[in-house]
């Protein structure tokens, strides 16, 4: 399933909000008290969010990680929400409780943004089974790191997906580095998703860095998910450029292996197909350039203007 233009445009678009947005976050975390907290970023591993939500539709569900910037915006996720949120402002989208790491934007089908390694898969199980039980023309994607592939939780998430039948997409965004762990350190396999075998579901390796081929892949997985096929199992091989998160200074990173991957960048991958292809000019080039930059200053214009939660709002929107 090959994209149309108008998906191959969206792809870039989400591709450069989210970078243009991460960059502004990366400037914002080196002005002490701006932001509070840990800061983690998706930077170079665009492609997979983008080409993924580019293959849903607004009814499906996406449960994500840490690093869930670029999901949410490919999901289409508002940026002045989500900046005032990681600001821990009020007019966020979780009214300034979540910061970065727990960001949940229901709007958009995201309900659930989780930092512990290995909690999203159980929760895409049951999200997946009770749209499968409701019978919803929808599935639920899950977002996981290789690391989490290690914990038992996605095991047995896969396990029960497989044994159900149920809509659901497990993508795995292979970065290489499990916190300051490379990849062969933490597993003797070769390919996450040859573990889908295992449990008698599909399994596909992509290039994480091919938004148009990340794309495909998922429509044909979503398609097979809501034709009563079961869930597969998706490695995007990609790359994060920066350190786990912004206080990691990379010291186990290979600077000659950040440049190699930064020269295989999905956002110049897909602005230069559309070059070529004549989808695009350096004047539309430059437009949506200034229309991202634009978004990004209101979105920290807005989160920069809103007030903190009040205390007694700590009580709100609570279980018990």
């Amino acid at each position: 399933m090959h994209p149309t233009t108008a998906k191959k445009l969206e792809m870039h678009r989400a591709m450069l909000l989210t970078r243009r947005f991460e960059e502004a976050l990366t400037e914002l975390c080196r002005i002490e008290g701006t932001i509070h907290g840990m800061m983690i970023l998706c930077t170079g591993q665009e492609g997979v969010a983008a080409g993924v939500c580019a293959a849903l539709e607004p009814a499906d569900a996406i449960i994500t990680n840490h690093r869930s910037h670029g999901h949410l915006l490919a999901k289409g996720a508002d940026p002045n929400t989500l900046m005032a949120e990681i600001f821990g402002r009020a007019t966020g989208c979780n009214r300034g409780k979540s910061g970065t790491l727990h960001l949940a934007v229901p709007e958009v089908n995201a309900p659930c943004t989780s930092t512990v390694v290995g909690a999203g898969p159980p929760i895409a199980v049951g999200r997946a089974f009770a749209q499968q039980y409701r019978d919803e023309q929808a599935v639920t994607v899950c977002f996981i790191g290789d690391g989490a592939a290690d914990e038992g939780s996605f095991h047995e998430a896969l396990n029960l997906a497989a044994l159900w039948q149920l809509p659901v997409l497990f993508v795995c965004e292979n970065n290489q580095y499990a916190g300051a762990q490379r990849f062969e350190e933490h597993t003797r396999a070769v390919h996450i998703a040859d573990r889908a075998a295992g449990y008698g579901m599909a399994g596909v390796v992509v290039d994480g860095n091919d938004a148009e081929a990340v794309y495909a892949v998922t429509a044909e997985a979503r398609a097979r998910a809501l034709a009563g096929s079961g869930p597969t199992l998706i490695e995007c091989k990609t790359y994060r450029w920066r350190g786990h998160g912004e206080a990691d200074h990379q010291l186990y990173q290979p600077r000659e292996e950040i440049e190699a991957w930064q020269r295989r960048c999905p956002l110049a991958l897909a602005r230069e197909r559309l070059l070529a292809a004549g989808l695009l000019d350096q004047a539309r080039v430059a437009a949506l350039e200034a229309e991202v930059a634009a978004t990004v200053q209101a979105a920290v214009r807005f989160a920069e203007d809103s007030p903190y939660p009040e205390p007694p709002e700590a009580l709100e929107d609570v279980f018990a």
